[in-house]
């Protein structure tokens, strides 16, 4: 019977938030944080280990993975800055040969893979662009392989990084791995603004966080009268006008056009009836 551990799962991290998993199949002693040298699709590239042990290997990677090749050297670590200032460079040149060619796109980052084997070119656009002269155009300004990748304007805002209206880094840049649906129920069914000033990100699209604390309003809701319905009070009945989920409360405007909260207990609603019943 074969005892030998799988060889370790890393995860790396590259510019742009870019990330991949890559076999650490020589047990190379790399720590979090640690620059890295990797396979890439043609060539190598630098990436920052970001994680690593149990919680990667239980995901059960099948295979198919490319291999950590070895730490980084000062030496490298200097030619990825070196690269950093040339994409500055490279996405200037590339943006002035997109406009004089009139190509309706927009232009997001650069980035060179770490032996200068390609340069990917980030760009956002609501319609195909035919970009195959402009990337003749490059290849012949910088001697290597082009490659132009359409992203969508949330990973633009994940790329490109910055801070919420809540003061805090975009959640893409930070944890999620994975962006997840977000719908305009979400927010109705927290009771939030529709504004689009107050419920979108600097994406443009519907806030990630919309969908942090969406299960426990609609199971709460389930224990609620709903909004407009008609419940029996201790002295008459009233109309729920406002829900307040966290505090257990309720938003009543009784016989006199008077608002006030109430605690759940002051009120009674029958679920299975559909009508009010008198708060004895």
């Amino acid at each position: 019977m074969d005892n030998r551990k799988p060889p370790e799962v890393v995860e790396v991290m590259f510019k742009g938030e870019r990330k991949e998993f890559f076999l650490n199949q020589h047990g190379i002693p790399i720590r979090i944080g640690d620059y890295c040298i990797v396979q890439a699709e043609r060539g190598e590239d630098m990436g920052t280990v970001i994680q690593r042990g149990e919680y990667i290997q239980k995901r059960g990677f099948t295979g198919g993975l490319k291999r950590v090749l070895r730490n980084a050297t000062e030496d490298e670590v200097k030619r990825l800055k070196e690269n950093r200032e040339r994409e500055r460079d490279a996405l200037r040149f590339c943006q002035e040969r997109s406009i004089e060619r009139a190509l309706n796109m927009k232009l997001v980052d650069s980035e060179y893979q770490f032996d200068r084997n390609r340069i990917t070119f980030y760009f956002t656009a609501d319609k195909r662009v035919d970009f195959r002269e402009l990337v003749k155009d490059l290849a012949s300004k910088f001697k290597t392989r082009i490659e132009m990748r359409q992203i969508g304007v949330r990973d633009e805002a994940k790329r490109l990084g910055g801070y919420g209206t809540c003061g805090l880094a975009y959640c893409c840049t930070t944890y999620l791995k994975e962006f997840e649906p977000v719908t305009l129920k979400m927010a109705k069914d927290q009771q939030l603004s529709l504004s689009p000033s107050k419920i979108s990100g600097a994406c443009g699209r519907l806030m990630c966080c919309l969908m942090y604390e969406v299960d426990f309003y609609r199971e709460a809701a389930r224990t609620f009268p709903r909004v407009g319905s008609r419940v029996a009070l201790r002295e008459g009945s009233g109309e729920i006008t406002r829900l307040d989920y966290i505090g257990g409360g309720v938003y009543v405007v009784d016989e006199l056009g008077t608002e006030r909260r109430l605690s759940l207990k002051d009120i009674h609603w029958d679920f299975e009836s559909g009508k009010s019943s008198k708060k004895s």
